[in-house]
Order: structure tokens, then C-alpha cells, then sequence
């Protein structure tokens, strides 16, 4: 694997002219193999004279392996090793199209037929060209490791030597991909080549990057979430040693405009004890009346609104219901910070009307405008006007979809004629979000006297955190984002009716990890729990009995029943509870076995036991991976403080009372992955929804106690 540069990315005149970019365009549309000085391509790979290959990663890479799997469905048909070449991630250039994105668990499956068309069409021209050369039939030649061969002359040449005639041909419209059977690379555990990068210390990732006569920047935000700045005295703050300017500088988040307050220095410790030196005036506008316990008691009122319906399926209305056949249950989860271990950081450098960035985004394609303008259009710059490079990103997991940091850091950089890096601390990323939000669910379920579901209801609460993020939104349309996942379980019950009531808040929410399905997931498979344990059958056997002998479900379930030795007997203070959940054209099933210590009150998770339904796999270390974070996010989500908010302002402050785990506290996690060669699904969220309710559940096999509000406390159970 050749070195990448630390701080030059996809520098075009850095190329020489005998190279040729090759690939299909951002729609997919085939091109003509063209020289490096062409425009209208998109140049997912790059091939030089001299041999050298580079392939072009257009999915942001933030832990879940794209540097490797995205490369690798071009390389497995371009016929070269990972070894062979070279990985540039692409930084929103507006050649690489509009999928320069990661999010939803698309990254691989969204790019799984395009990529290896790439690569395919790119080998076809080669083979072309050696036969054109050697003047033998194509079908004689094939392309193995870079080179093109000839079967009966045993001649061969590189791709690099094919060059010039390759660059005179047009690529296939419908270029043949290999048999699955023939894969060299996808399907096999394969190195990831940004792990030795990480290891040695070489990766560069957005919180890294230094360049030369760099400034720092720390902002003074607002700590009453919704307040404005009245005004600022920044007259000691200029007295210390070290800071150039104070200013203040705009931060947008979706709808959101808040206005803090800029200290610029030499470092950034300066920056931090010029912002000390501050005293700021806020108008915090009603919001310091704002607390956590009270707007949850709204919530909870909001339960006996009919709300907005999404599945109506049979007569649910007509349903008999009686204190014998039904039962109700409220299930709450919380607010939750993303907790990314690289805070949010940029650099931006203002010359005239241009603007240069570098950062950590999981949306480069909205910072460059090959998107939808949105950087551009926030900050004054023309698309054309702003470059950018993406760098190694410390963790996303839905936060790094918004770009209100680098917003800010270009608004900060408009102040001095240097580069300057706008970091937040820890306390700035907990206490300014945006959050994922809380979520409240009322559910009903009614069985008949054979022990049959008849009737279930699932009234979802809460903030749209979509409202908060486009200023068109349409309240008076259920968004079907707030219900995700409910209506896609293979459950086969009669009577189902899914609705959503909308509630007002002034907090700025964002996706997380699974997003709604990471809050609906749990009271909806705890609820079905409590409606096996209602009729008196195995909670397994319970949904076995709700789901389609052909179903994807039937097929996860029995699958994860036989791995997680469901059937063998445990100790009276074991337990072991079971979840599933299909939603982004994904599905993850997951059991989880506790121990419980009924004289100190503690349980402890002695196993998780995880399958995920994929189809298709490129790289199964890479899922393990996924699936192995998931969980420990999960639990995270699950057993760790939420944020609370108390007159207007979160409480919590760092990792010290909003903690993450610790790897002394993680158990065995088992994946199995089931790839019958079926359609590609996706990997980078399915294991976080299922887990907390399997805990849940298993807690309840334990200890008879039913939690209905995250997160659990494991040490008072």
C-alpha cells in the first residue's frame, strides 16, 4: 500500500499527462476513457504510465471501513489487489457526483453495482487495448493483477503500458461483472488499509490538521440553548498574551441561527483564556424556563391525542378489549449526545472570495455545493469558490450529517487573513448539540383465548428532529421517518395501527446512529415481550408464531434461536431476552444473557449473541466490525446518563457525568452473518436498535422486573 500524503488530496496538476481517468459518471453513464486534462468524468480511478493506480473513495470514512470496501468493488473487477494502489478519499468535488455522503447504511450497498461497473468497464478497455496491440482475439485475453494477458502467446502488459491506446477507446454501456463464485476480494476477509494508517499515527483526521501561520479559535456560545447575544465587552480579553481579534460569528443548524462570540489567538490555549476573559450579555428569551423533568410530564399528556396515522390495517377500532385480553404499557427514552470521540473541529483559510476547508464530514458533497448549495449558500462563497478536504473522521454516528461547525469556523476564518482551526471542547459538543431526541411511545396489545395477537397499537411521541432542520417542513404531513420500522416488521397481526404525535421543542435535534428506529425499536419489541409473557409462550417462539414461513424473519429468528443456544436451560438468576428489528432495508436480530445479583441489586451482561441478515457481504471482518460497535453504542445509549436540561441549560458537562463505556465493561459479543446471496442490505446501523429491548427483556427473564425507561441503571435493577 503506497503512503498518502498527510495534507494533499486529489491534486490534479500533480499528474502528468500520460494518465488517464477512468470510470462512469456520477449517474452512471458510461464515458470515453479520457486523459487527466479532461473535465466532464468522473475519475473514480486513475491510472498512470508508470503503473501507479489510484482509486478514488467517494464514502467519507469515519470507522466503518469505506476506505477499504469502496476501493475493494473496484478493484475486484478492475483485476487489481488493494496492495496494488493507492486510496484517495474525494473531498466534495463536483466530478464524484452527489454520493459523496455516508449515512442510513448506504455507503456499500448504495455503491455496490456502480462501483464494480467502474471497474469493470475500466478493465474491458484494457483488455481492448493489449488485443489491438497484439492484434488477437479479445476473448484470448484476460486481466489479472494490473497486467493483461494473452493466453496463447503468454504475452503481457500493465495497465500503465496499455495507456496510450486504452485513452483512444470508448468504455462498454453494459460491461460483463464476474460470477460472485470468481470474487477474489469481496466475500473474503481483507486487511483494511486505513488501520495501519491509524496505528502509526499517520492518518490525518480533521482535529490533526496544521498548517502553516494557523490561528485558533474558541467560541462563546450561548448556555441557554435558544438564547441570542445582546452584548459583549472584549476589553480583557484582548489584554492576554495571544489573541489577535474577538468577534462575534454566526453557527446555523437547520432552522436554528445562534450567535456566539469568536476569540481568535496564536493557540488555543489563548483562545480559551481570551473566552474566559469575556463578559457577555445573553438574552435568553423565556428558554432558562426550560427543564427536562417538565417537558417530559408533556410528553406524557400528549399520549391521549389521536395524533397523525400511518398503518391503519384491519378493524382495530372493532377489536373487543377488556382488562383480560389487553394490556397498556408507556415506554420513555432520552435525550442523547453523540459522543464522538473526535469533537467537532474545523479549519478554514478566507482568500478574497475563495475559501478552503478542511474538516471531518460526513456530507462533503454539501460543503463544495455538488450537493445542494448548502455550505455555499450559508457562507456567501460560490460553489466553484470553495475547496475541500475531508479528512479521516474520529466517529459520526449522525452527528457529522450537519455542518453547523464548519458554518461557524468559515464565518470565524471571514475575520483575519491566516487559516484558522475552530475547535470544540467536550463540554461545547455535550452542551450544544445538536441531540438526538427523546422519543415516547404508548402501546396496546390484545390477544384472543387460543393465545393469538388480535390488536396492536403503537402511538409514537415526540419533537420531529427533521422540523428543526428545514424551514419548508410540512407540520400538517405525518413524516414517516417518526414511525420508521414499525410498519416493516414481518409481524402477521390482524389489527395494527401505527400513529405519531408531534410535539413543539426549541431544541435543535439531529439523526443518530438507526435514528428513530434507535428510540421506537425498544418499546416495540419489549412490548411484544410482554404480550408473550401476557399468553404464556417463549418470547422466541412467541414472534416465530407472528411471522410467515418464508419470511426474512422466520429465517433470522431460527437462525439466532440455534447460535444463542436460546433452548439451554440457565440458572434462576440468569435470563436471557431476545429482539429483532427490519428497517433500512436491514435487519439485525440479537439475544442478550444477564446475570443478576439479587443481593446487591446488580445485573451484568454476560453475552450478546448478534446475526445480521446482509445478503451480500464484501468484507466480513468489516461487519463483525459494524455489528460489534453497534452494540457497545447501543449499550451506551442504553445504561449511560441521557442529557437533561434545568433552566434552560444541559447539564451535563463532560465524559465524567456523560460517560461512554470503558472496555473493562464490554462482554463476549458473537456475530453470525447470513449471505445467501440475496440482495446487498445495510451494515452501519442495524445492531444499535435491537439491543436495548433484548437487554430489557433479558433483564425481566432475570428478575421478574419490567424497565420501561432508558436508561437502565444495572447497578440498582
Amino acid at each position: 500500500m503506497n503512503n498518502i500524503s498527510r495534507r494533499h488530496f486529489i491534486r490534479g496538476a500533480s499528474v502528468g499527462s500520460a494518465a488517464l481517468w477512468l470510470g462512469l459518471s456520477a449517474k452512471g453513464f458510461p464515458r470515453k476513457a479520457t486523459g487527466v486534462e479532461a473535465s466532464n468524468f468522473t475519475p473514480f480511478i486513475l491510472v498512470e504510465a508508470n503503473g501507479n493506480i489510484t482509486l478514488f473513495n467517494i464514502k467519507p470514512e469515519m470507522g466503518q471501513g469505506t476506505y477499504q470496501s469502496i476501493p475493494a468493488l473496484i478493484a475486484e473487477e478492475f483485476e487489481v489487489s488493494l496492495d496494488q494502489v493507492t486510496i484517495k478519499n474525494t473531498g466534495g468535488e463536483k466530478e464524484f457526483g452527489n454520493g459523496q455522503r455516508a449515512g442510513g447504511s448506504t455507503s456499500v450497498r448504495g455503491s455496490y453495482e456502480q462501483m464494480r461497473k467502474v471497474g469493470a468497464a475500466a478493465k474491458a478497455v484494457f483488455i481492448t487495448a493489449a488485443s489491438r496491440i497484439w492484434q488477437v482475439d479479445e476473448s484470448t485475453c484476460y486481466a489479472e493483477y494490473g497486467r493483461v494477458l494473452h493466453m496463447g502467446t503468454k504475452k503481457s502488459a500493465t495497465y500503465g503500458e496499455l495507456l496510450t491506446e486504452a485513452s483512444k477507446l470508448e468504455l462498454p454501456k453494459q460491461p460483463k461483472l464476474k460470477d460472485p463464485k470468481d470474487f477474489k476480494i469481496i466475500g473474503k476477509q481483507s486487511h483494511r488499509p486505513d488501520v495501519p494508517l491509524k496505528t502509526c499515527g499517520a492518518a490525518v483526521f480533521g482535529i490533526d490538521v496544521e498548517l502553516p501561520e494557523m490561528l485558533h479559535a474558541s467560541v462563546y456560545r450561548c448556555p441557554v440553548v435558544g438564547g441570542t447575544l445582546k452584548s459583549f465587552d472584549a476589553s480583557d480579553a484582548l489584554k492576554v498574551p495571544g489573541v489577535i481579534k474577538v468577534a462575534p460569528v454566526e453557527r446555523i443548524v437547520g432552522i436554528y441561527s445562534f450567535i456566539g462570540v469568536a476569540v481568535i489567538a496564536n493557540s488555543y490555549w489563548n483562545a480559551l483564556q481570551g473566552r474566559k476573559k469575556l463578559r457577555v450579555e445573553w438574552d435568553t428569551k423565556g428558554f432558562e424556563r426550560y427543564n427536562s423533568q417538565e417537558y417530559d410530564q408533556y410528553l406524557r399528556q400528549q399520549q391521549y391525542k389521536e395524533g397523525m396515522v400511518d398503518k391503519n390495517i384491519g378493524a382495530i377500532d372493532s377489536v373487543v378489549v377488556t382488562a383480560e385480553n389487553t394490556i397498556e404499557a408507556f415506554y420513555e427514552t432520552p435525550v442523547i449526545s453523540h459522543q464522538t470521540m473526535e469533537p467537532m473541529v474545523c479549519v478554514a483559510q478566507v482568500t478574497g472570495d475563495k475559501v478552503e476547508i478542511w474538516s471531518s464530514t460526513q456530507v462533503p458533497n454539501l460543503i463544495t455545493g455538488s450537493g445542494s448549495n448548502d455550505i455555499p449558500a450559508l457562507t456567501g462563497f460560490k460553489p466553484e469558490s470553495v475547496k475541500y478536504h475531508n479528512m479521516f473522521i474520529g466517529g459520526g454516528f449522525g452527528r457529522r450529517l450537519y455542518y453547523d461547525y464548519i458554518v461557524e469556523a468559515v464565518n470565524v476564518a471571514k475575520l483575519v487573513d491566516k487559516p484558522v482551526k475552530t475547535l470544540w471542547s467536550r463540554e461545547e459538543v455535550i452542551k450544544n448539540g445538536p441531540w438526538r431526541m427523546m422519543t415516547f411511545s404508548k402501546l396496546s396489545g390484545t390477544v384472543s383465548d387460543q393465545k393469538k395477537l388480535t390488536a396492536f397499537r403503537h402511538k409514537v411521541i415526540g419533537p420531529n428532529f427533521h422540523e428543526s432542520l428545514f424551514k419548508n417542513f410540512d407540520q400538517t404531513k405525518l413524516d414517516p421517518s417518526m414511525v420508521e420500522g414499525i410498519g416493516d416488521q414481518d409481524y402477521q397481526i390482524p389489527n395494527l395501527k401505527t400513529s405519531y404525535v408531534k410535539t413543539d421543542s426549541h431544541i435543535p435535534g439531529a439523526a443518530f446512529r438507526s435514528v428513530v428506529s434507535s428510540t421506537i425499536c425498544f418499546p416495540h419489541e419489549s412490548f411484544i415481550d410482554e404480550l408473550a409473557h401476557k399468553v404464556g409462550i417463549d418470547p422466541m417462539e412467541f414472534r416465530l408464531s407472528l411471522v410467515d414461513e418464508n419470511s426474512d424473519t422466520k429465517k433470522l429468528l431460527t437462525k439466532l434461536k440455534e447460535v444463542s443456544g436460546w433452548d439451554k436451560p440457565l440458572q434462576s438468576y440468569q435470563g436471557r431476552g431476545v429482539s429483532q428489528w427490519k428497517f433500512f432495508g436491514c435487519q439485525c436480530g440479537q439475544v442478550v444473557q444477564v446475570t443478576y445479583d439479587g443481593e446487591k441489586k446488580i445485573v451484568r451482561v454476560d453475552k450478546v449473541t448478534v446475526v445480521i441478515d446482509l445478503g451480500i457481504v464484501v468484507n466480513p471482518d468489516n461487519v463483525k466490525n459494524q455489528m460489534e460497535g453497534g452494540v457497545v453504542m447501543a449499550y451506551s445509549a442504553a445504561v449511560k446518563p441521557g442529557i437533561t436540561f434545568k433552566d434552560g441549560m444541559v447539564e451535563q458537562n463532560n465524559f465524567y457525568d456523560s460517560p461512554v463505556p470503558r472496555i473493562n465493561e464490554i462482554f463476549p459479543i458473537e456475530v453470525h452473518i447470513i449471505a445467501d446471496g440475496s440482495r446487498m442490505k445495510g451494515v452501519g446501523e442495524p445492531s444499535v436498535p435491537p439491543f436495548a429491548p433484548a437487554l430489557g427483556n433479558a433483564i425481566f427473564a432475570a428478575t421478574g422486573k419490567r424497565l420501561r425507561t432508558l436508561p437502565f441503571d444495572l447497578s440498582n435493577i
